[in-house]
């Protein structure tokens, strides 16, 4: 009986070493490598989840990745806009972003920036968090929706990344969506807009999006249609062919975007699966969407 216990306990050790040895190709493959990760949705409101991905991130810092984490916080904003008692206005579904909101959002996106701060400095590695305004890092104008006029929201027109160059060598850094216009005024950005310019500035060798869905399908009705991947090319098709819906689309859009501005590869992964960063970069089985450009080679390995 002994016997029997020991083989299993040995058989979990040699499982966890195939594991290991399977991400040797990858460690080695993205060894200083940049990798944006994009964070936010369902997986920022659950604490389990959120130590799950920050340890991910760590994970990636300490094995010799650059991590760069771009953080959103919408549904925060929403509940500190809720306790002091001032109502949310909505234009085309987007939030309209007044001087008082604007004030809340940047108090709530701090305190959210430090606190993925904290988390990551817990487990032993230097972060450091800034805005967009920090260096100059993101420059923008006022965005409007279908021309109308959504208040202090920004629109990327540059990025200089030397802030981020400077910390990737010691320290991994953490953004939070906020920057300033020609005249100095600060705007609310969209996370995935930031995170999507600050790749293509980085010249980042992937661009992971946390999200609240499993990937992109090609019918959302069905969960059998899961794509694992994509060229740009095929992307275009689903779009033109009328497949992609509701807040997939600016998603894929940008995706897209990124892979064309030199990205080389771009991850859509369903943040409340833990671990899902480690998962879909370290195993040849990926578990999101993972989106190519026509010359990157598929890339999970038929087993």
């Amino acid at each position: 009986e002994g016997e029997i216990e020991m083989e299993k306990d040995m058989n979990q050790y040699l499982s966890k070493a195939e594991v290991l040895i399977e991400a040797l190709p990858y460690i080695q493959r993205f060894n200083r490598k940049i990798i944006v990760i994009k964070y936010g949705g369902s997986a920022m409101m659950n604490d389990e989840l959120k130590k799950n991905v920050i340890a991910d991130a760590v994970l990636l810092k300490l094995v010799g990745f650059k991590p760069i984490i771009v953080h959103g916080g919408g549904k925060e904003i929403s509940r500190w806009v809720n306790k002091v008692g001032m109502e949310a206005r909505f234009v085309n579904g987007l939030r309209v972003t007044d001087a008082p909101t604007m004030e809340i959002a940047e108090m709530v996106l701090n305190k959210v920036n430090k606190s993925l701060v904290q988390m990551v400095q817990e487990l032993g590695v230097k972060a450091v968090g800034i805005s967009g305004k920090d260096g100059g890092l993101l420059k923008v104008k006022k965005k409007y929706s279908n021309g109308e006029d959504i208040g202090f929201v920004g629109e990327i027109t540059e990025v200089t990344p030397k802030i981020l160059y400077d910390l990737l060598e010691d320290f991994l850094p953490i953004v939070c969506p906020i920057g300033m216009d020609e005249d100095y005024n600060t705007y609310n950005i969209n996370a995935d807009d930031a995170a999507c310019e600050i790749a293509k500035a980085v010249n980042a060798e992937k661009l992971a999006f946390l999200t609240d869905i499993e990937g992109v399908y090609k019918d959302p009705e069905d969960p059998d249609t899961l794509i694992s991947e994509l060229t740009c090319e095929e992307a275009h098709a689903l779009i033109e062919e009328g497949f992609i819906g509701g807040g997939m689309l600016p998603k894929l859009n940008n995706c897209i975007e990124a892979i064309e501005n030199g990205v080389s590869r771009v991850h859509i992964l369903d943040g409340r699966i833990p671990h899902c960063l480690l998962l879909e970069i370290f195993t040849n089985k990926g578990i999101g969407t993972a989106i190519l450009g026509s010359e990157e080679s598929r890339y999970y390995h038929e087993q």
